[in-house]
Formats: C-alpha cells, sequence, structure tokens
C-alpha cells in the first residue's frame, strides 16, 4: 500500500535526503529559524487475507532549528558575487567584515564569564547523570578519539602529502618548526604562533618570504584542518551522549558543516567550540551539552592548535618547492633557447651578403699593408 501521506512533502521522497532540500531554502528568513527534515509515520493496513502489515512512511515536515547549509551556500555565493561586483560590492564587505570584528568583541567579553558558566553547568550534567563513571569514560574515550585523529592527520597524512609534492623527507621539514608547534601547544592560538612560524620556516626550511608572508597569516585564518577533525569527533560524542544513531545524511551534513564552519572559525583559544554549536544545529542535536566539551577543551584545543598551524606550514613548503620547480624550469628553457640563436647568428653572419668582412689579423695588418703600398708608390 503507497502512502496516504505523500502529499504532505512537494517532493518526491527520498530517505536521508535532507542535505539536499536543506542547500537551496526557499526563503532565507525562514532558514533562520526552520530546516526541512524527513519524518516517519507508521501506517497500518488490513489485508484481503487478514494480516496486518505495517509500513513506516517517510514524510516531508519543517522543524525548530537553523537551516545551517543552506544559509552557507547563500554567503558563498553571495561572497563571490561581491568580489565580481569591484568596487561597488566593497561597502558591502566592509560591513560584513565590521559587523564580524564587532561580534567577536562581544564573544571576547562573554568569555570572561565562560568559567564560572562551565563550572555550573557541569556541575548540573554531573548531577543529572545516575552513573558519573560513564560520563568520565565517554569523555576519556572522546579525547583520545580527537587526539588520535590529529596524530593519524598531522604524523602520517600531512607528511605524506609533502612528499608526494615534493619527493623529499617531510620530518626533516617538520624539524626545523619544533619552536612554533611548541608554541601552538603552549598558547592554543594559531594567531599567537604565527611569528615563530614565519621567523622559523623562512630561516630553517629556507622558504621564500613572498610566500611564506603570503600563505601563514591566510592560513591561520582558514586552514583550520585539526578544528575541523576535532568538530567531526565532537558532534559524535554528543549524538552518542544523546543516543541519537546518526543516518547517513546527517554524517554528510557534519563533514560538510564541519568544513565550512572552521573556515570561519578564530585562531584564539576555544575558538573552534564555538562552531560546534552549528553543526548540532544542523543536524537537530541539543547544544546544553557543549558545556562537556568546553570542560576539556584546553586539552584537545593544544593539539587541534598544532594540527592547524602544522598544516599552514606544509602547504608553504609544497608552495615553496613548485615555485623552486617552475623557476629551475623556465632558466633551463631559457638557456636552451639561447644556445639554439648562437649557431643560428653565425651561420647568417656567414652567408648573408650584406656583412662585411674584415681581415682577422687586425689593425696591426692593415698597417703593414699600408706601408707597403707607400714603399711601392
Amino acid at each position: 500500500m503507497r502512502s496516504p501521506a505523500s502529499s504532505h512533502s512537494r517532493f518526491p521522497m527520498i530517505p536521508d535526503s535532507e542535505p539536499w532540500r536543506n542547500l537551496l531554502p526557499s526563503n532565507l528568513v525562514v532558514a533562520a529559524f526552520r530546516t526541512y527534515a524527513t519524518d516517519y509515520k507508521m501506517v497500518t493496513s488490513n489485508t484481503s487475507s487478514g494480516n496486518v502489515s505495517i509500513e513506516k512512511i517517510p514524510i516531508g515536515t519543517e522543524i525548530e532549528g537553523m537551516n545551517i547549509l543552506g544559509l552557507v551556500l547563500f554567503a558563498l555565493v553571495l561572497g563571490v558575487a561581491l568580489k565580481k561586483l569591484g568596487s561597488e560590492g566593497e561597502e558591502l564587505i566592509r560591513f560584513f567584515n565590521a559587523f564580524n570584528d564587532a561580534t567577536m568583541v562581544l564573544v571576547s567579553w562573554i568569555m570572561w564569564y565562560v568559567p564560572v558558566g562551565i563550572m555550573f553547568l557541569v556541575g548540573s550534567k554531573i548531577v543529572e547523570m545516575k552513573d558519573i563513571v560513564v560520563l568520565v569514560t565517554s569523555l576519556g574515550k572522546y579525547i583520545f578519539a580527537s587526539i588520535l585523529g590529529h596524530f593519524i592527520h598531522g604524523g602520517i597524512v600531512l607528511p605524506l602529502i609533502y612528499f608526494v609534492f615534493t619527493r623529499k623527507n617531510p620530518f626533516r621539514f617538520l624539524l626545523g618548526l619544533l619552536t612554533p608547534f611548541a608554541t601552538a601547544f603552549a598558547t592554543c592560538s594559531s594567531s599567537a604562533t604565527l611569528p615563530s612560524m614565519i621567523k622559523c620556516i623562512e630561516e630553517n626550511n629556507g622558504v621564500d618570504k613572498r610566500i611564506s608572508r603570503f600563505i601563514l597569516p591566510i592560513g591561520a585564518t582558514v586552514n583550520m584542518d585539526g578544528a575541523a577533525i576535532f568538530q567531526c569527533v565532537a558532534a559524535v560524542f554528543i549524538a552518542q551522549l544523546n543516543n541519537v544513531q546518526l543516518n547517513a545524511g546527517q554524517i554528510f551534513t557534519i563533514l560538510v558543516t564541519a568544513t565550512a564552519s572552521s573556515v570561519g572559525a578564530a585562531g584564539v583559544p576555544a575558538g573552534g567550540v564555538l562552531t560546534i554549536a552549528i553543526i548540532l544545529e544542523a543536524i537537530g542535536l541539543p547544544t546544553h551539552d557543549l558545556s562537556l566539551i568546553l570542560a576539556v577543551d584546553w586539552i584537545v584545543d593544544r593539539t587541534t592548535t598544532v594540527v592547524n598551524v602544522e598544516g599552514d606550514a606544509v602547504g608553504a613548503g609544497i608552495l615553496h618547492h613548485l615555485n623552486q620547480k617552475a623557476m629551475k624550469k623556465g632558466e633551463q628553457e631559457l638557456s636552451e633557447v639561447k644556445v639554439e640563436a648562437l649557431p643560428n647568428s653565425k651561420s647568417e653572419e656567414e652567408t648573408s651578403p650584406l656583412v662585411t668582412h674584415q681581415n682577422p689579423a687586425g689593425p696591426a695588418s692593415t698597417a703593414s699593408e699600408l706601408e707597403s703600398k707607400e714603399s711601392v708608390l
């Protein structure tokens, strides 16, 4: 029996299809408050033989919550459009930059009261938990999973990418960056590590100043691969804490939202935690469990920052190698062109009737010829 509830949806129903539908919201204002989701209705039907069958029917509905995917996609398209406008779009870009700076100032004020708030939030969570050992064990697993993910990405994936592009020992390259890595581990801030990273990558690894001073400041702002890893782990941890089974659509939403939100994460301590709320809103999970993440973030944020700055350094090193390779290739081609042009010019001089051939003996021979002519006269 086909669902009588199919009239509730405007589109042909596809299970776990929320991410695709939320990418293009019909109304941006509504997208700030409501999001599309697939609900299921159990329909009971009786057959002619007297058997009862229960069918699970998907129904498209709108629920409370921000449509993060649609808003992020619109922001990306709007940013490209404003850049295409040139000087006409600069005013709106400056407005959004000023609005973002003002928001960060407000957040910095609020962060002064965060320790007190975390103390009460964690205290309430401990009181609510029937078994505190389970909570501590779950937090320990979350910390271990986050650090393990950072170790795999920073110790295997990034060095492998560097080796593939440069064919050089990546660990020798990373050995010259121990000082900025220690600074990142101690400060938990990509921005605070930037001066040390620029100095070490130029002096110890010989990266061109034009590359390091262009790539590293941008990377400290937008390249937050360590933050993206821990945000995904945190979202899965909160889902398991609330006994929520994540489907394929929700996992895809976590990946896309974590990648997009990590680009806008601030390069300050606990900057990535603020964006986890966006991910939780996108997949419909409660945000009140963020207090547990904040309570142990001082541990996870250290390895997060190290992986962030390592990714910036690897990108600068790869770009420096490719630039050096392109310059050497250009110089080699130029020298080959000069070598080919030299014999051609000689052959043209020998065969051209317009070229005046002089005596190879030079001025001395011409002087002797004049003396002989004078003696004859």
